[in-house]
């Protein structure tokens, strides 16, 4: 498995989760499932690579552009470019 992308949480108490996510060019989350829904702001623009049951697709983020996904979700996210890409996941409790 590659190099672990750089998590830090900034907020857990009983209605939320924050964390920031920062992708170092070469690095990946590692598979994991969302217990939660979740919402991504991202703090930079960028393609990060979603590997999943279905194989792999591009995830190009905006920065300042949010969005939504429902619990559930199973996948790796890895950055393949040259460039750090970073985000911030709000999970809803």
């Amino acid at each position: 498995m590659a190099e672990q992308a750089k998590s830090t949480v900034f907020e857990d108490n009983d209605r939320v989760r924050v964390t920031e996510w920062r992708f170092a060019p070469g690095t990946e989350t590692g598979n994991h499932v969302h217990e939660l829904d979740y919402t991504v702001v991202p703090l930079s623009t960028g393609t990060l690579i979603i590997v999943d049951s279905d194989g792999e697709s591009e995830n190009n983020i905006v920065h300042g552009r949010p969005y939504f996904r429902r619990s559930g979700a199973e996948h790796n996210v890895v950055n393949r470019s040259d460039q750090e890409i970073a985000f911030v996941e709000i999970e809803v409790k």
